[in-house]
């Protein structure tokens, strides 16, 4: 029998019913404390790494995050997975095979039934990316789906590292693209009245904090000036400027706090200045 103090997860008690196909499973769940979790360095995205311990080995808590039916593959998190709009369950379950196709093009050998591997994890932020789209506008799916985009190139990252050559990487990339498309899009569709950011209620962009709505302008500037307009000389200046008045926000909105310490603060400010001088060399007139 083995020894629980050993495991990473655990199988919650709590049976859930999926919406779309109405299949009954349980989640796998993330062990805290023993020294599973290291904390390591806070990157520019503000995604934090974790050490392996000599216990547990790797650890990658984003895994874990994202619900998905085993038997149909309909993902979210936990707290909309039951909240599917009930006029899209159908457009739900008539997805699934292809669905499971897309993904599994991607990400191979995939299986739900078993404790999820780092293939798992990130293919479960891929579907959740995917879901999103069957549910409406008061869940604020995009910025979900901005989320899942970002947390889904993480994984990618991880999986570079364990199978390089098998263009992770490149698909990373690609995720990154989509995350700031999304997360600019986000800030877009609630200044336009078209989408609010109510329905959500913690917004990472990690899962070890949550940085709120400053967090999500920086990640908006931050991915405008990784993976914003590149090749049009007009229209990477138009970008960069918008990045820069974005992070400005930051700080026009008061000295550090608890949801915006003084670390987040620094990263920010440094993401403003190189924004500054990549303008003033570039874009002198701007």
């Amino acid at each position: 029998m083995e020894d629980n103090d050993q495991k990473i997860t655990f199988q919650s008690k709590k049976e859930i019913t999926c919406p779309v196909c109405e299949a009954a499973f349980r989640k796998e769940e993330l062990r805290v404390g023993g020294g599973r979790l290291i904390a390591g360095k806070l990157t520019e995205e503000l995604h934090r790494l974790y050490e392996p311990s000599k216990k547990y080995g790797e650890v990658f808590p984003l895994v874990y995050q994202s619900i998905v039916c085993p038997e149909c593959w309909f993902s979210s998190i936990e707290a909309d997975f039951a909240s599917i709009p009930a006029v899209n369950i159908k457009n739900a379950s008539a997805d699934k095979e292809k669905r499971i196709k897309d993904t599994l093009l991607i990400f191979p050998n995939l299986n739900f039934h078993e404790n999820r591997t780092l293939m798992e994890g990130a293919a479960s932020q891929y579907l959740t990316l995917r879901c999103y789209d069957f549910y409406n506008k008061q869940a604020s799916p995009t910025i979900k789906q901005g989320i899942a985009a970002l947390r889904c190139a993480w994984l990618l990252d991880e999986l570079n590292k364990k199978f390089p050559g098998q263009h992770y990487d490149w698909l990373g990339v690609l995720f990154r693209k989509k995350a700031q498309y999304l997360y600019n899009e986000a800030i877009n569709r609630e200044q336009g009245g078209k989408e609010s950011l109510s329905g959500i209620k913690v917004m990472g962009p990690d899962t070890d904090k949550n940085y709120s709505y400053e967090g999500m302008l920086y990640i908006c500037a931050y991915l405008r000036y990784k993976y914003g307009p590149a090749h049009n000389s007009e229209e990477r200046k138009l970008s960069l400027e918008e990045a820069r008045r974005t992070i400005a926000k930051l700080f026009g909105m008061g000295k550090s706090s608890k949801d915006k310490p003084g670390a987040f603060l620094e990263i920010a400010r440094k993401l403003y200045d190189t924004l500054n001088t990549e303008i003033t060399e570039n874009f002198p007139d701007a």
